[in-house]
């Protein structure tokens, strides 16, 4: 969930009645990502290392891996 208005949970009120917001409202679990340095950028950095160390070749052993 991003930071923008339209994801708050005042803005599922504004757009439907109130039975209807209801029945949305159970099928959705809010999880607040932090503004700054969430776990997906840096998972985000984390792949593009892989990528430029090795997964953009096949390592054919396990001693290479190691």
């Amino acid at each position: 969930m991003d930071i923008l208005s339209t994801h708050k949970p005042s803005a599922i009120y504004e757009t439907f009645k109130l039975k209807e917001t209801n029945r949305i409202w159970d099928r959705f679990e809010f999880v607040y990502a932090p503004r700054h340095g969430s776990w997906l950028n840096m998972q985000e950095i984390e792949f593009d290392v892989l990528m430029g160390q090795c997964l953009d070749r096949r390592i054919d052993s396990m001693k290479i891996m190691k």
